[in-house]
């Protein structure tokens, strides 16, 4: 099996450069500046591992690539570039091309089942880093990350099997989980606290804003009949724990690395604003995930730096206008 890695970031490049350096044929599609690096220099990746400096193909677009039946597309990027990134696999793709959706979020799965058949779904737990083009840092131990597996909606079948062992052969931790779905809708509920990182530094996970994101996700879950499996999403992560790589500690998250990049967007549409769409389909108030939502989407477009707030101040916010909250 050939990896089409598409979106090559922090997790994409991770996964994509230790399937690599286990010895899987590997194409990494990025771009920009990043791609520009790693076709110049490779990719440099450090884990608990060591550093490696690796040498793959690396493309702008899919359609550079002559895909296959037989090839494996592992969404990486985050997923407000899902949608625009199936419409570009569809043009240039056979049928029955696997995706595999190794992202945050329960939407990716819906998005690429609508193009194509072969879908699974990958439950991402990697405290990875990338700030610089052509670097990324992996800082989770024992292994660099935990990815588990399954068919989407749900069951298994042979590619969870074979994805799985891939990664596994990778170093990554990774078990086939039939019930996917309810798995990533679990680990949700710990990706809602990436906006309060994002805009008031990574201690403002825990915290009352962070109670209140969470008991509006709980409300909106059993209100909408979502099943959802918290304790063993909380469970999972317990057993693989992000540490320094030497002197260098993860500085934040998924969110927070899109505000230091200076991107111009973030993915909380799809974390915190999943809940929304949920309390307003549902008819739960979520005056807290609205207020992330709207705030860290703010934050991006003013390319503000993460940790821009005081907790106190978005709670403050809660009560207040929402036309000037990041003014």
């Amino acid at each position: 099996m050939r990896f089409i890695v598409y979106g090559a970031g922090a997790i994409g490049a991770v996964i994509g450069g230790l399937l690599h350096w286990n010895g899987h044929e590997v194409v990494l599609i990025a771009r920009g500046e990043h791609a520009r690096a790693l076709r110049e220099r490779g990719l440099s990746l450090e884990s608990h591992a060591g550093i490696a400096r690796l040498e793959l193909p690396v493309v702008e677009h899919p359609r550079e690539v002559e895909l296959r039946e037989s090839d494996a597309v592992l969404l990486t990027m985050k997923t407000q570039d899902t949608a625009a990134a199936l419409d570009d696999l569809v043009a240039c793709a056979p049928p029955d091309l696997a995706i595999a959706c190794a992202q945050n979020g329960v939407e990716n799965e819906r998005l690429a089942l609508r193009r194509f058949a072969r879908v699974q779904g990958v439950s991402v737990m990697c405290p990875a880093l990338f700030l610089e083009p052509g670097v990324v840092q992996a800082f989770g131990s024992p292994a660099p990350g935990i990815l588990d597996v399954g068919r989407h909606p749900a069951g298994s079948d042979a590619l969870s099997q074979q994805l799985s062992a891939a990664f596994r052969a990778a170093g990554f931790a990774s078990r086939v989980c039939p019930d996917i779905s309810r798995f990533k809708h679990g680990k949700l509920l710990f990706n809602l606290g990436n906006a309060i990182e994002a805009a008031c530094g990574p201690a403002a996970r825990k915290g009352q804003i962070a109670d209140l994101v969470r008991a509006e996700a709980l409300a909106c879950f059993r209100a909408a009949g979502v099943e959802f499996d918290a304790e063993g999403a909380a469970a999972r992560a317990q057993t693989n724990t992000p540490k320094p790589l030497g002197a260098s500690a993860r500085p934040g998250g998924s969110s927070w690395q899109s505000l230091q990049r200076g991107t111009g967007r973030i993915e909380t549409d799809y974390l915190n604003g999943e809940i929304v769409l949920l309390g307003r389909s549902a008819g739960v108030p979520t005056p807290a995930n609205a207020l992330l939502q709207r705030l860290s989407n703010e934050l991006a477009r003013q390319r503000r730096p993460p940790g821009a707030l005081s907790q106190d101040a978005l709670l403050a916010m809660l009560d207040a206008p929402p036309a000037s909250s990041a003014s």
